[in-house]
């Protein structure tokens, strides 16, 4: 259990959030990697950039890019969190624009702003600090 705790605590807040939209990051594009989503009429223009298993690749190295900054203090994390956003920002972008002004996915908005709020809380969280540590009794 210590050793839990001191390496949680090593970890801190952001790196654990980090470690969050990492795990995220990687099982989503693992998934469009494995078997991909049936429904491509929202990733029109991700698909004309790139196939389908390509942008799985560019998910998984930006939740592995978010794992790996997950250990490192403010200011040096600062990778992980703009990795994940800018994936995230592609497929809000892609759905955002599937929905108006392609006409191509009516429900594309809803998708959009998901992906979008996945994105941008990694812009408020990287302009946050670690609390600091408050000392308290030690278990024995």
């Amino acid at each position: 259990m210590r050793a839990a705790r001191r390496l949680l605590q090593r970890l801190g807040r952001r790196g654990a959030l980090l470690t969050l939209k990492g795990v995220m990051a990687v099982g989503y594009g693992s998934g469009q990697v494995v078997q991909p989503t049936g429904d491509e009429r929202g990733l029109t223009l991700l698909l004309r950039a790139a196939p389908l298993d390509a942008w799985g690749w560019a998910w998984i190295v930006a939740g592995a890019l978010a794992l790996l900054c997950a250990w490192l203090k403010r200011p040096h994390d600062w990778p992980g969190f703009v990795a994940v956003w800018l994936i995230a920002s592609a497929w809000a972008g892609a759905y955002l624009a599937s929905w108006w002004p392609l006409h191509e996915s009516p429900r594309g908005w809803v998708i959009a702003l998901i992906f979008g709020a996945f994105g941008a809380v990694n812009l408020v969280a990287i302009g946050w600090d670690e609390p600091a540590r408050q000392e308290g009794p030690r278990e024995t």
